[in-house]
């Protein structure tokens, strides 16, 4: 089993938010599990500037920096842990930017079959649009949402069993294949959606279209 943990706070290890992500893990501990942490400010990343070249050329990036690196990892893995500060009843702008940087992901639901988790952490504790943003975004890639823990600084026992419960939860998410019909009847009806998409830009976006035709999708 191979995780990726993308963490986007500045502190790195020493933030509350990358500390509840490393419980999420620590759940895994009965799993053989392969993993790698990603902290966003050691990678150079760039906001996407809608060139569309990604979608003409499947991840052909025009921006030449660490993110299609990054995509390409998270390509790889089982499951994802996408963990964020809260900024301002947001994710930072460092995990949006990889957001915004894998439409292609959305366009051709390149995370099927994945199951992802979401980690937020704030001063606040007021975190929820946060989570909920992250399993939007999860959701619109078509992988599954395993959920989501957040914790106001500085955290508490119970939040840590709650990460650890989390981890536990993923892990058998990922071994058993869970299937989620609630998200599976969002996930199908956003796959419809960029179906008509496909098809109307099949000229634009050759190698999405072709990727769909090969896939049985058209």
């Amino acid at each position: 089993m191979r995780l990726l943990v993308i963490s986007s706070s500045p502190n790195k290890e020493k933030s509350s938010t990358f500390v509840l992500a490393k419980e999420v893990l620590r759940g895994f501990s009965d799993e053989a599990v392969e993993w790698e942490t990603i902290h966003l400010c050691d990678f150079k990343l760039n906001f996407c500037r809608h060139c569309e070249e990604c979608h003409k050329k499947i991840l052909d990036c025009s921006i030449k920096d660490n993110v299609p690196e990054i995509l390409k990892k998270m390509l790889a893995a089982d499951g994802i842990i996408l963990a964020s500060p809260n900024y301002i009843n947001q994710i930072t702008a460092s995990m949006k930017a990889i957001f915004d940087r894998s439409t292609h992901f959305i366009h051709c639901r390149r995370l099927s079959d994945k199951y992802i988790a979401g980690v937020v952490s704030s001063g606040s504790g007021e975190d929820k649009d946060v989570l909920d943003y992250i399993k939007y975004y999860v959701n619109t890639c078509a992988a599954q949402y395993s959920g989501g823990v957040f914790c106001k600084a500085p955290i508490t026992r119970e939040k840590i069993d709650e990460a650890y419960q989390l981890g536990k939860k993923m892990s058998l998410d990922i071994k058993e294949k869970s299937v989620f019909p609630e998200q599976m009847r969002v996930i199908g009806d956003k796959k419809e959606h960029f179906k008509k998409l496909i098809e109307r830009r099949k000229e634009d976006w050759p190698e999405e279209y072709q990727y769909w035709q090969d896939k049985g999708w058209l």
